[in-house]
């Protein structure tokens, strides 16, 4: 293939990935203004009325909102590919601070945050206009500015020696660096998941022991009797920046610990708050976890055997103005911006593997309960406090969701629960 072929190809794909995503956000945008006067018969009884509307109204909103971003993105992408400036800028940086390896690492970092400053306006605007206008944001400006520089020192600090690594083994490997370098990514990911609730989580939030109590009494014992063990059960402050709400756990063995926000122990009941949790624990002993590092990993071997394969094809950088003899670095960038518009249509796979475990937590829960009251309580709580969509489009939620929708949960629920229940 010419270097022109290829990047009117890399164009293409980038302009089909825009018009699938505008299709399916036209459909469920049609489709939630179609049930937007009156809800359906399936969701009357989740939410009322007025609240049922707002919910309406803050999808549109931020469907408008996604479509705006979309545009905004496919454009400055074109003009970081058409432009010149990326091979401009790898020019210019190593006449400034050389060719070796840790300066081409800091180039990779430095023109990702170039890149990065054209979305700040809008994840300004999304932040402190649609989300204030619902009650969402809790968050200031301070906070927000002071969450990016954290984000940008942790960028340098943990991006600069996993770049310099990975390129430094194509020195010193070769051809198979792509094998080793998913080895070192692998070997990271799993470092960070161990350190990462330790030492990176509390820069964002505060962690605080949950207080002794009913609560607190309630949910150690459903972690005795599911075998789920944890360290320690503790509180973020996510009310610091956002109304939303959330529950996870995180680390490995003796590490392990249980994090609330303060947002859902304020939305829901004790009984409600332990449905949830035995939902999380449901994920975990059901081995969703490592199915999905696994995937994960299988995901990201496949695209370093694809960059391994791109490094080998000069006209790829020679597409993009590049010299052919660039090296590997600009072929990871140019991954970075290009790679969004093959992998979005494979959305669907993850998306139902990310439902089918759901199901398997709810179920999990209802078991580990006895009922199905406290979960689909909480759940519809949840929904009614995020102004959840509870109509969206089939195909747009069976692409985009990673979770059920309340209806489909709630159906199954209801639906397990019978088949568990012994005929008289």
């Amino acid at each position: 293939m010419t270097p022109s072929f290829i990047l009117l190809l890399a164009l293409s794909l980038l302009v089909l990935r825009w018009l699938g995503q505008w299709y399916l956000d036209r459909l469920n945008r049609n489709h939630v203004q179609a049930h937007a006067s009156q809800p359906p018969e399936a969701v009357r009884n989740i939410m009322d009325d007025a609240t049922y509307r707002r919910s309406v109204e803050y999808t549109l909103a931020k469907s408008r909102f996604g479509q705006a971003e979309e545009l905004w993105s496919l454009a400055m992408k074109f003009g970081f590919l058409c432009s010149g400036f990326l091979p401009w800028s790898l020019s210019f940086w190593a006449a400034w601070a050389g060719t070796g390896v840790w300066a081409t690492a800091g180039w990779l970092l430095a023109v990702s945050i170039v890149m990065g400053l054209p979305d700040l306006p809008l994840e300004w605007w999304s932040q402190f206009r649609l989300e204030e206008r619902f009650g969402f944001n809790k968050s200031t400006l301070k906070i927000w500015v002071t969450d990016h520089l954290k984000m940008l020192a942790l960028s340098a600090i943990l991006g600069l020696p996993l770049m310099g690594g990975i390129l430094k083994l194509t020195d010193w490997i070769g051809d198979r660096w792509w094998l080793w370098a998913w080895v070192l990514l692998m070997a990271f990911q799993a470092v960070m998941m161990v350190l990462a609730p330790i030492f990176i989580l509390p820069l964002f939030n505060k962690f605080t022991p949950l207080p002794e109590g009913s609560l607190r009494d309630r949910l150690l014992k459903l972690g005795e009797r599911t075998g789920f063990s944890a360290k320690t059960i503790q509180v973020a402050d996510g009310s610091r920046r956002s109304a939303h709400s959330n529950a996870y756990f995180t680390g490995f063995g003796r590490f392990r610990k249980i994090v609330l926000y303060d947002t859902l122990i304020a939305q829901l009941t004790e009984v409600e708050l332990e449905a949830v949790l035995a939902h999380e624990i449901g994920h975990y002993r059901r081995g969703h976890i490592p199915k999905m590092l696994i995937w994960a990993g299988i995901s990201s071997l496949i695209s370093f055997g694809l960059l391994g394969w791109l490094a080998k094809q000069p006209e790829f950088l020679v597409a993009f103005g590049f010299k052919a003899s660039s090296g590997i670095a600009p072929v990871l960038l140019l991954a970075g911006l290009l790679g969004g518009a093959i992998t979005f249509w494979l959305t669907p796979l993850g998306t139902r593997r990310s439902r089918r475990h759901e199901f398997e937590a709810d179920a999990y829960a209802r078991n580990a309960m006895g009922e199905i009251d406290s979960l689909t309580g909480a759940l519809r709580k949840l929904h009614e406090k995020n102004l959840s969509n509870l109509t969206p489009h089939p195909w747009f939620s069976r692409f985009y969701y990673s979770h059920p929708t309340l209806v489909e949960r709630e159906a199954a629920l209801r639906r397990d629960q019978a088949s568990a229940t012994p005929s008289a």
